[in-house]
C-alpha cells in the first residue's frame, strides 16, 4: 500500500490544489493511518523487479537541481534485500559521478521502474547508502549479476521508505530484442517450416521431371 508514499509526497500546497481539483477526499483515504513507517515491499513488488532490465533513479544536486539517470543490467540486476532493502552494483562509467555525489550531500532517491510491454510502473522512494568495493567487497561482489561484463566500483543499498503503482494511462507499449524475438518466433518457425517444405517440393518435381 502507498500510505507512506503519498503521505512523503503530499505538501500542503499539493492536497489545497487535491481539494480545489475534487480528488483530496480519495487522496485523504490513501494517507489515513499513515504514521511514518515505511510501505513494505511484498510479492507482488518483488516478482515485478527482479524482471526489470532498467530503471530511472532520480536525486537532486546540493543547488537543488533534480538530475535522472537511467540504470540498467541483466534482469535483475536491481536486487530486493533484506530489510525492506534495494541494492545494485555502480558499473564504471563515464566517470562524471553526479549520483554519487548528489547522494553524499542528500541521501533521498526516487526510482521509476517501467513494464513497457504491460503498461505498468512501480515508483519507490528511499534513502541511498553507498559502500565501496574497497570498503566492502563482499557486498559490491554480491550484488553484482553472475557472467555480466562490467566493472563494479561500488554499490548503492536503498532503504525504502514507500512505493505506489500508477495507472497504465499514456504508456505507450515498447518491446526489447528478446521480447520481438518471442513474439515474431512462431511466425519464424512457420516461414522455416514453408521453406522447407517449398525445397522437397522443388526436388520432387525435378526428379519427376528426369524420368519423363
Amino acid at each position: 500500500m502507498a500510505r507512506n508514499y503519498v503521505h512523503t509526497l503530499f505538501s500542503d500546497a499539493a492536497r489545497a490544489l487535491q481539494a480545489a481539483d475534487g480528488s483530496r477526499d480519495a487522496y485523504a483515504r490513501m494517507e489515513a493511518g499513515a504514521d511514518g513507517r515505511p510501505d513494505l515491499l511484498g510479492d507482488s513488488e518483488a516478482g515485478f523487479i527482479a524482471l526489470r532490465d532498467s530503471f530511472y533513479l532520480a536525486s537532486v544536486t546540493p543547488e537543488g537541481w533534480p538530475y535522472v539517470q537511467h540504470r540498467g543490467g541483466p534482469a535483475g540486476f536491481l536486487k530486493l534485500l533484506d530489510g525492506n532493502r534495494l541494492g545494485f552494483a555502480d558499473y564504471r562509467g563515464n566517470r562524471q559521478h553526479v549520483s554519487t555525489s548528489n547522494l553524499i550531500a542528500d541521501p533521498r532517491v526516487s526510482l521509476f521502474l517501467m513494464d513497457y510491454p504491460n503498461r505498468r510502473r512501480l515508483k519507490i522512494l528511499g534513502h541511498a547508502g553507498i559502500v565501496t568495493a574497497a570498503e566492502e567487497p563482499a557486498t559490491v561482489a554480491g550484488l553484482m549479476p553472475e557472467g555480466y561484463r562490467a566493472i563494479a566500483e561500488r554499490a548503492y543499498v536503498i532503504d525504502v521508505v514507500g512505493f505506489d503503482w500508477n495507472c497504465p494511462q499514456h504508456i505507450t507499449p515498447r518491446y526489447n530484442e528478446q521480447e520481438v524475438r518471442a513474439a515474431l518466433q512462431p511466425t519464424l518457425d512457420e516461414v522455416i517450416a514453408l521453406r522447407a517444405e517449398n525445397e522437397r517440393l522443388r526436388v520432387a518435381l525435378a526428379n519427376s521431371q528426369k524420368e519423363t
